[in-house]
């Protein structure tokens, strides 16, 4: 990182506008050159995964680690809890959201090619992170929409995981029947009705969760 760029990551919280500050590599203007292709598309799938699990829908370059935090938002999260690996700043997005914080970010310069070798090993990265951001998505839906504020979206995030668990099951039996010569016009008017429902629950879920985070991106 670029200490030079330290100034502007911390004036949005020192100005009160927002509790969470932190940079993203990916909107500079020079990202497409400087970042290695393996870094800019693993960064850019764990963004859109992580936009999902924390709910900020706007964010991008979720795994930067150049960022100021209020004394507020400090203390409005348990630190003890915090994943203690790579994935950091994907746990810390979404307890914060969890809280209602608002965070707001800065493009940062990029910087490789400096004569550092990271000892991250991409493959060993992605099976891990994903299976935090779904455990941390999860968490969100509980604590956020259902515990501390109920809202529909997690009755709608609910109806689609059945759904998929269910619209699976039936499109498993069918295949199966098919295969065996059994064509089973009910099962496949099932299958793709609950297909249909899985995907309208889906959207409109996402729809709510965009509109009530909204508020907190600044």
């Amino acid at each position: 990182m670029d200490p030079a760029e330290l100034a502007f990551i911390c004036a949005p919280v020192i100005d009160g506008r927002a509790e969470y500050s932190k940079g993203n590599r990916l909107k500079h203007r020079s990202a497409n050159l400087v970042i290695p292709r393996a870094r800019y598309y693993g960064n850019s799938i764990l963004s859109i995964l992580t936009k999902i699990a924390s709910g900020y829908w706007r964010i991008s370059d979720t795994q930067t680690g150049y960022t100021a935090i209020s004394h507020e938002a400090l203390k409005g999260i348990d630190l003890h809890t915090i994943y203690p690996r790579y994935g950091v700043p994907n746990d810390i997005l979404v307890t914060l959201n969890i809280a209602s914080f608002r965070i707001t970010e800065i493009p940062i310069k990029p910087v490789y090619d400096i004569g550092e070798k990271s000892k991250m090993k991409i493959p060993k990265v992605i099976l891990p992170i994903s299976l935090l951001l779904l455990r941390l998505f999860f968490k969100r839906l509980f604590k956020k929409y259902l515990i501390r504020d109920f809202h529909p979206l997690f009755l709608l995030y609910l109806a689609t995981f059945i759904g998929a668990i269910l619209d699976s099951y039936i499109a498993f039996r069918f295949l199966s029947e098919y295969f065996h010569g059994n064509v089973m016009l009910g099962w496949l008017i099932i299958m793709v009705s609950l297909g249909l429902f899985t995907f309208q629950s889906l959207i409109f879920a996402m729809w709510f969760d965009i509109q009530d985070n909204e508020r907190l991106y600044v």
